[in-house]
């Protein structure tokens, strides 16, 4: 083959793999995220929308701005914070040279007792509107009037995709209103419904071959990291949770998923089905000689799963063997035609 052929066909060649084609347990699932890998981003304070510097699907981290809102009422929170800081440094003065005198009896009981209190309660109050404007995400240690603004910040609290969103630069949004949507596709696991009659034969730490309803010729790898311990409401059946193993950003939450629960070790030799084709009774794979050339080796098949088909190559093959796994019929036709005209 010329490289030229191969390219015009889409040629593409892979190892042999090893697959449980037969003991597994069949079985439905979706793939959904855990609720600390989606947030939904609303304020505590509305405002009008300054600022958006991000954009909808984009990958944002932990901590960065997603919007700008402006308020005077956060104004009116940094007032009165520096008022507060100013009232606190006299108090905690005041109460200290009360404390003095009246470890010698200098002053009276009720009059340190008045400035100890007054002290406390510029302290708490200190407290309470530093929490307050960490909420909007500003450190009230380097709040100083010179630092008063009437602006605050939206940050995101966990890393991931933005989903959705739900602004605009001059909007006025409403406290506790979603205003993004954030996904960590990362953290997906699958939920497998098992029904009463399988229950047993499925335990923590079994690997699963899984692949997408719409997409059943690409397959992914997972494994059981717990099993419910209730029946679902309305069925006979568990849910079985598993972590996906590596990462493929094709797969979203959502997606309805076809899987096989290997229930043994019986692996078996197998390429994906569209890598065999078939002359009469006879089937063939073509497996990579050298660079562009490629040899047909007769093959006898098993079970089929997946887009999975078991084989068992009819003459000796390296271990390191690339299989040509697209493009196989292309070949077949024309070795068929080669042979025809020789003929």
């Amino acid at each position: 083959m010329t490289a030229e052929q191969i390219k015009a066909i889409g040629l593409e060649t892979d190892s042999i793999s090893y697959r449980n084609l037969k003991s597994t347990l069949k079985v439905n699932g979706k793939l959904e995220l855990p609720p600390q890998n989606f947030a939904q981003v609303s304020v505590l304070m509305g405002g009008i929308i300054k600022d958006i510097p991000v954009r909808e699907g984009q990958l944002v981290s932990k901590g960065q701005v997603l919007a700008s809102l402006e308020n005077t009422d956060f104004l009116q929170l940094q007032q009165e914070f520096l008022e507060n800081k100013a009232h606190l440094t006299f108090a905690e003065a005041e109460y200290n040279r009360q404390k003095e005198l009246q470890k010698d009896n200098i002053n009276a009981t009720k009059t340190f007792q008045q400035t100890e209190a007054d002290y406390n309660t510029s302290l708490g109050k200190h407290k309470v509107l530093s929490e307050k404007l960490r909420l909007f995400n500003l450190n009230p240690e380097t709040l100083t009037a010179a630092t008063v603004k009437s602006t605050f910040t939206i940050i995101a609290p966990i890393s991931g995709n933005l989903k959705s969103m739900d602004v605009n630069i001059g909007k006025f949004v409403e406290p506790n209103k979603q205003l993004f949507e954030i996904v960590d596709n990362h953290a997906l696991h699958i939920d497998l419904t098992v029904y009463e009659q399988d229950v047993a034969k499925v335990k923590v730490g079994q690997l699963i071959s899984f692949s997408i309803i719409n997409d059943p010729h690409h397959a992914h790898t997972a494994k059981i990291f717990s099993i419910n311990k209730a029946f679902e409401n309305g069925q006979q059946a568990v849910i079985a949770h598993a972590e996906i193993l590596g990462t493929d950003d094709q797969l979203l939450s959502g997606m309805y998923v076809d899987a096989r629960i290997e229930t043994d070790e019986n692996k078996v030799m197998c390429l994906p089905s569209e890598a065999i084709v078939s002359n009469g009774n006879e089937h063939f794979i073509y497996v990579e000689h050298e660079p562009n050339t490629y040899k047909q080796v007769q093959v006898t098949t098993g079970t089929s799963d997946m887009g999975f088909t078991e084989i068992t190559p009819l003459e000796k093959m390296g271990t390191n063997a690339k299989v040509v796994v697209k493009g196989a019929y292309y070949l077949l036709s024309q070795l068929t035609k080669g042979r025809e005209h020789h003929h």
